[in-house]
């Protein structure tokens, strides 16, 4: 039995749409969660970067504006960086496939095919 699959999605982003077409063409239907329409809370996005295995700083997206504004040359906590991605949700690196206990970012987008 295949386990249920997320991808943390943003439709304005090649990159998300290319991860989730390799999904889809390997016949998997992954719930997509457009993550800007939907935040993840502090909780979910600590069990998110958990399931990554990376820290929080490592998901921050660094060309954003809100980075370049409030973020750029600090040296944050995991926490503070955990508050920051869901403040801003726009911080988060794109796509995010979770796959059971385990997750991926989707750059390239054949990191999703790793987990699934």
């Amino acid at each position: 039995m295949t386990q249920p699959v997320k991808i943390y999605h943003n439709p304005r982003c090649s990159k998300s749409r290319q991860a989730l077409a390799l999904l889809q063409d390997k016949g998997i239907s992954p719930e997509v969660i457009e993550y800007l329409k939907t935040p993840l809370d502090r909780k979910a996005l600590a069990d998110l970067v958990a399931r990554l295995g990376l820290p929080a700083s490592a998901i921050v997206r660094k060309s954003e504006d809100v980075f370049k504004q409030h973020y750029a040359g600090k040296q944050l906590s995991e926490a503070e960086w955990i508050d920051a991605l869901a403040e801003h949700p726009i911080l988060m690196e794109r796509p995010i496939v979770v796959a059971g206990d385990r997750a991926v970012v989707g750059r390239p987008p054949e990191n999703v095919l790793g987990i699934v």
